[in-house]
């Protein structure tokens, strides 16, 4: 009769989520190499493969991807198994920077559902500043946001290139003014964007502020303007015109994880979140 090794299952689990065998290692606090191991035997177990690896990608294979669902009921029919059927309730409650709500979130939160699906996840979408104080006043338990000026604790778990988006269809002349949309004076982006084009000599107009960066993304998507924004955030089908334009660059900007007092489960998730932030947007590593 073949048995399945949960430890080697969950690992696959974690692999296939965060699409990289060394961010699922550092997860796990393990090497790659134990990683590997667990997966190649774990193959070898059920007689197929489960995940195509190359260079610079790791991705599910045909039957990997329907393993998927029965992987997550095999490792949480153990996990009640060992529990009980009482799940203590536990909450974590998450300050995100309303200009890294995109992608990235999706992700994280799926992230967050593979490692507890009995955790209650309170998301609030503030500016970083104000997170920050929230964070400081235990109104939240963790915070993820651009780095602000003046604070030097916390962990970069990302660090993401700005630039200049647009519709393909949008037209610049260059010596008129640059029609911009952003998020309100407080962002950081916003500030970091306007000194840019005013250091180049580019004049500037801003036609739109939007309260979130869904809102600027529309903006963007509708044509009404050009917006400095990160990669993972920005409509799908708009463009980067920075050297189009001939508008200067934007530095990299830090993301940093920011954390209080947590509770052992609460801790989990947050390595969950390191681990896995930016994990689907980058360049991952197979074995």
């Amino acid at each position: 009769m073949t048995t399945l090794d949960v430890d080697a299952v969950r690992v696959f689990l974690l692999v296939a989520e965060l699409e990289s065998f060394t961010k699922a290692a550092d997860f796990l606090d393990t090497t790659q190499g134990v990683v590997s191991v667990k997966l190649k035997r774990l193959e070898e177990r059920l007689g197929y493969r489960l995940l195509d690896r190359t260079p610079r990608s790791v991705r599910l294979s045909r039957e990997g991807d329907a393993f998927v669902e029965p992987a997550r009921e095999f490792v949480a029919a153990h996990d009640r198994a060992l529990r009980g059927p009482a799940l203590p309730p536990a909450r974590l409650a998450l300050g995100v920077s309303h200009n890294l709500v995109g992608t990235e979130l999706t992700a994280l939160l799926s992230s967050l559902h593979v490692f507890d699906p009995a955790l209650t996840v309170e998301v609030r979408v503030d500016n970083s500043r104000r997170l920050l104080a929230e964070l400081d006043s235990r109104n939240l338990d963790a915070a993820i946001v651009r780095r602000v000026e003046g604070r030097d604790d916390g962990c970069v778990i990302a660090n993401e290139q700005i630039g200049w988006y647009a519709s393909p269809n949008l037209h610049f002349e260059p010596g008129t003014p640059l029609r911009l949309a952003s998020l309100p004076a407080t962002c950081r982006v916003r500030m970091m964007a306007a000194r840019a084009l005013d250091d180049a000599g580019i004049p500037w107009l801003e036609v739109f502020v939007g309260g979130g960066v869904n809102a600027v993304a529309a903006a963007v998507s509708a044509g009404v303007a050009v917006a400095a924004l990160a990669r993972p955030v920005a409509p799908a089908g708009s463009v980067e015109v920075g050297p189009r334009f001939g508008l200067p660059p934007l530095p990299g900007s830090d993301v940093v994880l920011h954390s209080g007092s947590l509770g052992e489960r609460a801790r989990h998730a947050l390595r969950a979140i390191a681990a896995s932030y930016g994990s689907k947007d980058r360049a991952t590593d197979a074995a």
